[in-house]
């Protein structure tokens, strides 16, 4: 499937707020679930609507909801959660996951360390959340986790993605869709985006 990337006037000028290094913490947070927001109502598009009867303070009438039980959102930790936010104001009775992973700083790979999501999660769409989509390490060690718990739908949202990542991913999983704010040149000899935005989950929890 082809890659998602917004394009839309807001969508560029939130990001040129996100990438300036003079950017705050908390400003930063903010964007970034803003943008979040936005990539789930494009990731959502395709969700299938049900058939209800409601009483507005005119009449009754039959119109269509979304069944928020049919989907769980996974972000990876900790960058994940800064999107988790935004996404749950538009959704907020999805069920949520979490998996814990950190990158190897020699070898760029990622290491697993937590992995809980909802016992039912095979019946639900699952929407993986990251930031930043570089190597694209994790967003596979992400799919290879839910898929073994059998889940059919999944989509990976994140703000920038390299090339090179989307490329992995695609080869590997070509059943997963990818959404993005944008993507980006390439990655560097230290596998960060360039021109990326530095450290995602440095800059949403201010830890540098």
């Amino acid at each position: 499937m082809d890659v998602i990337e917004l394009k839309h006037p807001l969508v560029e000028h939130k990001l040129a707020i996100l990438r300036d290094k003079r950017t705050g913490t908390k400003e930063f947070r903010e964007i970034v679930s803003e943008l979040a927001t936005m990539l789930c109502y494009e990731a959502m598009k395709d969700a299938k609507m049900e058939e209800v009867e409601i009483e507005t303070p005119i009449q009754k009438m039959k119109t269509r909801k979304i069944n928020e039980d049919n989907y769980a959102f996974v972000p990876i930790l900790r960058a994940g959660t800064g999107m988790l936010d935004g996404i749950i104001q538009v959704v907020p009775n999805a069920k949520i996951g979490h998996i814990g992973m950190y990158r190897d700083e020699e070898t760029f790979k990622p290491n697993v360390y937590f992995f809980k999501v909802p016992k039912d999660i095979a019946k639900r769409e699952v929407l993986i959340l990251d930031p930043m989509l570089a190597t694209g390490g994790s967003g596979m060690d992400a799919i290879e986790l839910l898929k073994e718990k059998d889940v059919k739908k999944i989509k990976f949202l994140c703000i920038i993605a390299a090339p090179e990542g989307i490329k992995a991913i695609q080869e590997k999983y070509p059943d997963v869709q990818i959404y993005c704010a944008a993507i980006d040149e390439k990655l560097n000899e230290h596998a960060y985006i360039i021109p990326g935005l530095g450290d995602a989950g440095d800059r949403i929890f201010g830890t540098k």
